[in-house]
Parts: structure tokens; C-alpha cells; sequence
């Protein structure tokens, strides 16, 4: 498995656009300052009242599916 870090700021706001359907993949740039993108529902657990805000780890196979994300510390 592989996995790339980012850190991610999406205000409630902002996140509505993800939510509605009107966006659905998310671009960032990693830690390292690649550019990846990933399905916008892979986000809904992580969303608060504010939005969304942390440092994350993607997870993803040989064939770069992605396996898993969650909030890391950072």
C-alpha cells in the first residue's frame, strides 16, 4: 500500500458545493507538491460545522485506487 499526506482547508461553505453535487472530485496539492485528486465523498466524514480542516493521509493500492482516508495528526 501507499500512501500521500495534505493538509486541507474547505469551509462549510464551501463544502455545500461538494455536498450538492456541483463538485464532485477534489484537487490538492501533497505534502511533497504533487497534485491528486479524489472523489468529494470520501470527505463526509470528516466535515464539522466549520468544514474541514487538518492534515490527512490517502491510502492507495498498487493499482492507485484508493483504499482508505483519515485525519492525522500533524
Amino acid at each position: 500500500m501507499n500512501e500521500i499526506r495534505f493538509r486541507l482547508e474547505i469551509s462549510a461553505q464551501e463544502y455545500l458545493r461538494y455536498y450538492q453535487g456541483e463538485v464532485d472530485t477534489v484537487r490538492v496539492r501533497t505534502v511533497d507538491g504533487r497534485i491528486i485528486e479524489f472523489p468529494a465523498n470520501a470527505l463526509q466524514k470528516h466535515i464539522s460545522q466549520s468544514g474541514i480542516s487538518g492534515s490527512f493521509r490517502l491510502v492507495f493500492d498498487d493499482n492507485n485506487k484508493m483504499v482508505s482516508m483519515e485525519r492525522v495528526a500533524n
